[in-house]
């Protein structure tokens, strides 16, 4: 016993190292095109459009990537159950950071026409298929080994990856905008792109280091399409993952996209402003994340994920109040306070979809359920409250009546679901 009891532990530190860093670079190169398609896109690639028209465009291409993901969550779930998690990672990886350094490189709309916008679009796909691959791969490589006990915590630290890169995005495009108009918008705006090559690199060099997961290695593998096995002995867990996904998914591209354009075209905030608050609420979910999941294995996945869900719901017209002030404390409060809610849903998730599944089918099951939510909640979610709020000539209550209603469906799914704290990942549920 006392030789096994030091080799998984070292095993699952350097795991959680190299998952957690390379979520973060992933989600970097995710999060910057967010942030351009919030600030500058609708000028450089849609500049024929007024201002409200130009964002939503920017917006819908935006969300091209949220529709990729679960394509990409099928492809690489189906090789990372049949072949293994780790090479599956490796692939994700360098699919994700080449599209974004090859963003870096568009020619605009000025300089290319109509093809400007076009590549874009199939970068962005490219993108969303690498990151719909990703988070599952990841998360398994973690929660398929250590201890149970601290599943929740040990693989919410996947999930900190995401503000992390979020941070490094944010500060990226914050750098960048504080260069003169004219040089951020002729060049400055390709610099956080072209050094996501860079970051890529070094996660590749942690990955590459590290083993595959022993459950998988013992695991009997499907016989046919992992996809279809998980359509016929799972389907009712994945629309729970899905429903559990909607106010998560969404409530966070609202805290961290929305906001900037509704910020600085509803609201004529600065722009540095808002994305100093992104950067403070992203620093807070950090910090939030790891605890929310450390009390799912207390007290159960169920009741922190609801918490969080029922908070949000409750927050979502104070939110408008809070930043509709302009004043930077209030919303900066506004933003963190919105963000710690969103980690006690989002602590305990990468351990509660994972125990959803088999190990056989995990990899395409929880990939599944995660990303299919990906186009309908997060990926529509500043698209869809744009929309509301020109009908609603800037008045933002139709978007809050849209959070609630999102929050009500989370809050459904997750009643249903059954508790997974305790559940063997080696047994087939």
């Amino acid at each position: 016993m006392g030789a096994m009891s030091t080799a998984p532990h070292t095993t699952v530190a350097r795991v959680v190292a190299a998952s957690f860093v390379g979520t973060a670079i992933e989600w970097y190169d995710f999060f910057l095109y967010g942030t351009a398609a919030a600030l500058v896109f609708n000028r450089l690639f849609f500049p024929t459009a007024d201002p409200v028209v130009g964002t939503m465009a920017a917006f819908g291409t935006y969300a091209v990537g949220f529709v990729a993901r679960p394509v990409g969550g099928v492809l690489f779930g189906h090789y990372g159950d049949r072949h293994g998690r780790k090479s599956a990672l490796v692939a994700t990886l360098v699919l994700v950071g080449l599209s974004t350094f090859a963003i870096g490189l568009l020619p605009t709309y000025d300089a290319a026409g109509v093809l400007a916008p076009v590549l874009l679009v199939a970068l962005r796909f490219v993108q969303g298929l690498g990151v719909g691959g990703e988070w599952a791969g990841a998360v398994l490589m973690v929660a398929e080994r250590g201890d149970p006990r601290w599943r929740g915590f040990s693989a919410s630290w996947v999930q900190a990856g995401a503000p992390v890169g979020l941070l490094l995005a944010t500060g990226a495009f914050g750098l960048a905008s504080l260069l003169p108009e004219a040089d951020f918008l002729s060049w400055g705006w390709r610099v956080p792109f072209l050094l996501g090559v860079v970051l890529t690199g070094v996660g590749l060099f942690l990955r590459l280091k590290v083993l595959e997961s022993p459950l998988f290695e013992k695991a009997e593998k499907p016989a046919g399409l992992p996809l279809v096995e998980v359509l016929r002995r799972h389907p009712r867990n994945v629309v729970l993952a899905m429903g559990a996904r909607v106010a998560e998914n969404g409530y966070y591209y609202f805290f961290t996209v929305f906001v900037l354009s509704y910020g600085t075209l509803q609201l004529e905030m600065p722009r540095e402003l808002l994305l100093n608050g992104v950067m403070v609420a992203a620093v807070a979910h950090l910090v939030a994340t790891p605890l929310f999941g450390a009390l799912s294995d207390r007290v159960g996945r169920r009741p922190v994920y609801l918490g969080g869900a029922v908070f949000l719901a409750a927050f979502a017209f104070p939110f408008f109040r809070m930043v509709g002030t302009r004043d930077p404390d209030w919303v900066y409060l506004a933003m963190t306070v919105g963000m710690v809610g969103h980690a006690a849903m989002y602590g305990p998730q990468a351990a509660f979809l994972s125990e959803l599944f088999g190990t056989r089918v995990r990899y395409t099951g929880a990939s599944l359920g995660y990303q299919l939510a990906a186009p309908l909640s997060g990926g529509l979610a500043p698209l869809v409250a744009t929309a509301l709020l020109e009908w609603s000539e800037g008045d933002p209550w139709p978007v809050g009546v849209y959070l609630v209603l999102m929050a009500l469906v989370t809050v459904v799914a997750v009643t249903q679901a059954a508790e997974t704290r305790r559940r063997d990942l080696g047994d087939n549920p």
